[in-house]
């Protein structure tokens, strides 16, 4: 590259008065009369004989007036196939350039001088400095900052090619080869940044350091940690490669530090090995952790493969994969499996067992297809795999007592009416009793809402108009197993299969036009592929079920009825002369009372005869054959009851503590308060149900939240604590008899500087959902803190400019669950379970948190799993740790590293992880 001269009308040409000299002149244009008398041009070549054309072929190439000479055509070739190649132009692109103070060109020097926000520009390349000088005799570029008496040395040069910048304090550049020299120069590198004392641009794409730093921390004038690069060879966009490295840490060496080094700087995720954690165990001796293969398959999917190892043997293998389709979907997946081992083969507390989980996500984008959407949403696996499992990834988890799983696709046919099906497989395991309930598959199907008799214009009225009909198919094939039989073919022995076809029938209309009815009707029909046969061994004195294969059905239908209104309710407090804080109390309430007949099937019910040891007939049985179906049996007893209920809602009006309000302030003092009951009349005792009664509430700006309830019983009890027919009141005692009890209360309390914090949800508590866990942190969090470096510091407000001074607003979290219950359905009258739970979180300062998740059981009094969890800002490290005090879980992890994912794996990791109780 080369700069081409300025024209001569930028030169400034200084004027100054000459002494003639008559003689001299005399003789130099007398001299210049004799050289241009001698002189002659090229010669005119002799014409050939021109080349006959017609009339067609002649081109009028000029109308001037000036005939010009012809050219023969043969002639005009030769001159285009000289065997001189024309000289290539001087630049390639259009040179730019401006300076704030002067512009300034130097014909004697051959310099130009730009001054004070100099500005060049040649193609991709721009340089920006205070000063700029460009040297045409040598090619080179000179760029530097200038000097303020204020600031100091300002305007420092900046090298932009293409998307590579370099801020040095000066440098050389050459137009020709396009190397340059560059002092002091700082480059972003990926995720870091390049400190140079001296780098040499070889060409566009290679440069070559000398005593340089690499660091990812912010204050680049004074970073807290570097690696120093004795010689260093720089791709940009794709790579480093160094000699002898070594970690500094604020200008003071440490003997970390390597031979030579690479560090990949590619835009695009890449492949690589991911370095494990290294530690010792209680039991199970030295490991390596989250040791393996992160394969970055393309830029939709990618693999990461990890491996534990314990020197007693133990190991943990786990494959974690994410996907991602803009538009379409995505989601992520993984598998764990663990094969545990506990002392040593030969003592007599040596144990084996192998552990594994499986989970699944997956979500499609609603942009994808309005009509058809597949999700999943999958964990399962062995019922000990959380409690036993040695990675500190499922800290949070382990608390977990069930494990569920759902994958299902549904679509939906537009029309009239509208046709809906979806197919579901379901999966839930019991990790106390492992106990595992799946359907595999459910089919549901559905027809729209019809209207046979509604008007095709206008509004439906009236009873007739709104009867509509629909269609409901469920089909299931339902298993029930445990952990030993999973996956195994035994577990579909006992699997369950069957359909339900539903017909509801309804109508809803107006009467005394306050009141609201509705009428429903519904046919029922159920098909079965086995029944059971059930009969009396006389011989084994014992019932024998059998299990008949093959197709059955029963058909059921019933009818209800209920009617209901809302009545508003005002409580006006206010008085002429008088402005009270409540103004106004406003009561909503809704009564329904409802009607439902079921008809009593027993032709589907059958009967076996228990015969005595003597022949004799001691009892009959009845029993039906649908009874282990997947949708139950046919009802035997006819019913008919009334049901009754009643909703309420409490709302206040209250004077707004803001003097510019014009309306009152509306709060809520009751969300609802709600009570049912029922009366069987074609019941022969006991025809009142319990009555249930439920409300809750919100408080303090909705931050807390009540729950209540309780169940009150009408009828007495016996000496041996059974209900009897006979009204607790007419026993002696009250009205209602309270049975159970309970109450659930969370309350979240924060800081107003908490409050305008970014409500990000911490990666942890993510992996506790992901796990069937709680979607806070009362029960703890992941304690992974190598794999959760997050750079948060993004996060934050960077408007607010730190103060030196004292920082006395600390931002605070705090959540609280308390729950209670109580029961007394047999006299027992006692708490059955009585908890407070609670976690927090403290920032001290910008740098420095505190956490902790507890709590404590009111009736057993002892607390329960509680963790306390520090954090320490160090700018480019960061630092935690977690501490689990006393339970079987006893441990503590303690994590420094670095926040940049390209140096990740420069850390420090030590744990103290409890024994595992097999």
């Amino acid at each position: 590259m080369a700069f081409q001269k300025p024209s001569h009308t930028f030169t400034k040409i200084h004027l100054k008065a000459l002494r003639t000299n008559n003689f001299k002149i005399l003789f130099a244009l007398s001299f210049t009369v004799f050289i241009n008398t001698l002189s002659f041009a090229q010669d005119i070549p002799v014409k050939g004989k021109p080349i006959e054309k017609s009339e067609k072929d002649i081109v009028i190439v000029s109308t001037d007036s000036i005939s010009k000479p012809e050219v023969s055509e043969k002639e005009q070739d030769s001159i285009i196939k000289d065997s001189i190649k024309p000289k290539k132009e001087l630049l390639e692109h259009i040179v730019k350039y401006h300076a704030t103070d002067y512009t300034k060109f130097s014909q004697k020097d051959q310099r130009l001088y730009l001054y004070n926000d100099a500005r060049i520009d040649y193609g991709d390349m721009n340089i920006t400095a205070g000063s700029i000088v460009v040297d045409y005799y040598k090619n080179t570029v000179y760029a530097k900052g200038i000097t303020d008496s204020i600031e100091g040395y300002i305007q420092k040069p900046v090298l932009t090619q293409g998307s590579n910048v370099v801020e040095p304090d000066s440098l050389i550049f050459n137009t020709e080869t396009k190397k340059a020299l560059i002092f002091n120069s700082k480059t972003e590198q990926g995720e870091g940044t390049v400190i140079a004392s001296i780098t040499k641009k070889e060409n566009d794409s290679v440069y070559f350091l000398k005593d340089a730093k690499y660091t990812t921390a912010e204050n680049l004038d004074d970073p807290e940690y570097y690696i120093k690069l004795r010689k260093a060879k720089i791709v940009p966009g794709k790579k480093i490669v160094t000699g002898l490295a070594n970690l500094f840490i604020y200008d003071v060496p440490t003997p970390l530090g390597l031979p030579f080094g690479f560090f990949p700087q590619s835009e695009k995720q890449t492949s690589g090995v991911l370095i494990p954690s290294f530690g010792e165990q209680n039991d199970r001796g030295y490991f390596l952790q989250n040791f393996g293969y992160y394969f970055a398959i393309n830029d939709y999917l990618n693999l990461a493969v990890l491996g534990d190892y314990y020197t007693n043997g133990s190991y943990g293998m786990r494959m974690e994969s994410t996907y991602v389709k803009r538009y379409k979907f995505r989601g992520n997946v993984g598998f764990r499996y663990e094969n545990l081992i506990t002392s040593e083969r030969g003592f007599p507390d040596y144990a084996r067992s192998t552990i594994y989980n499986l989970r699944w996500s997956h979500s499609q984008d609603s942009k994808a297809n309005p009509n058809a959407r597949f999700s999943a949403s999958v964990n399962l696996g062995s019922s000990t795999y959380y409690r036993n499992s040695i990675n500190q990834i499922n800290t949070g988890a382990f608390l977990n007592n069930t494990l569920s799983s759902s994958v299902s696709y549904s679509q939906t046919f537009q029309g009239e009416p509208q046709v809906n099906y979806s197919v579901t497989a379901t999966h839930s395991q019991n990790t106390n009793t492992e106990t595992i309930n799946m359907t595999l598959p459910t089919f549901q199907g559905s027809v729209g809402r019809m209207y046979p008799f509604a008007s095709k214009t206008g509004s439906k009225k009236g009873l007739i108009q709104n009867i509509n009909l629909q269609y409901n198919i469920r089909g299931e094939n339902r298993i029930q197993t445990t952990d030993s039989l999973f996956f195994k073919k035994e577990m579909f022995d006992d699997a369950k299969a069957g359909f339900q076809h539903t017909i509801p029938l309804s109508t809803n209309f107006k009467v005394f036009k306050h009141f609201s009815v509705s009428a429903n009707t519904s046919y029922n029909e159920v098909w079965t592929f086995k029944t059971i046969n059930r009969y009396y061994d006389n011989v084994n004195r014992e019932t024998v079920t059998e299990d008949v294969n093959g197709f059955d059905s029963f058909r059921t239908y019933n009818f209800s009825t209920s009617i209901g209104t809302t009545i508003y309710g005002m409580f006006n407090f206010e008085k002429e002369g008088k402005d009270p804080k409540i103004q106004k109390i406003r009561h909503v309430m809704r009564p329904s009372i409802s009607y439902n007949i079921n008809p009593a099937f027993d032709q589907y019910y059958d009967s076996y005869e228990v015969i005595s040891a003597d022949g004799l007939t001691t009892s009959e049985v009845e029993y039906s054959r649908f009874e282990q179906g997947v949708f139950g049996t046919p009802s035997k007893n006819f019913s008919s009851s009334m049901g009754i209920s009643v909703a309420n809602n409490f709302e206040a009006k209250v004077k707004d503590k803001d003097s510019t309000a014009t309306e009152p302030k509306k709060i809520i003092l009751l969300n609802n308060l709600n009570f049912s009951t029922s009366y069987n009349f074609a019941g022969d005792s006991l025809q009142w149900s319990p009555v249930r009664m439920s409300g809750g509430t919100q408080l303090f700006k909705n931050k807390l939240s009540i729950n209540f309830g309780a169940t009150l019983d009408p009828y007495a009890l016996d000496s041996n604590n059974n209900r009897i027919d006979k009204f607790n009141i007419d026993n002696g005692g009250s009205l209602f008899r309270l049975t159970s009890a309970n109450l659930t209360a969370s309350w979240s309390l924060s800081s107003k500087q908490a409050d305008k914090k970014d409500d990000k949800r911490d990666p942890g508590i993510d992996e506790n959902v992901r796990s069937g866990g709680r979607d806070d942190d009362l029960f703890g969090v992941s304690q992974d803190f190598a794999n959760q470096q997050l750079n948060r510091d993004k996060d934050k407000d960077g408007d607010e400019e730190p103060s030196e001074l004292y920082n006395f607003k600390i931002p605070w979290t705090l959540r609280v669950a308390y729950a209670v219950n109580y029961s007394n359905s047999r006299r027992q009258n006692e708490i059955s379970s009585h908890s407070l739970m609670f976690s927090g979180d403290i920032q001290l300062s910008d740098k420095w948190s505190v956490g902790a998740s507890s709590g404590y059981d009111l009736k057993n009094a002892g607390f329960t799993y509680t963790q306390l969890r520090f954090e320490r800002d160090l700018l480019s490290w960061r630092m935690n740790f977690s501490w689990i005090p006393f339970s079987t879980r006893a441990s503590w992890n303690f994590f420094i590293g670095i926040k940049s994912n390209i140096l990740k794996d420069l850390k420090y990791e030590k744990r103290s992880q409890p024994d595992i109780q097999l």
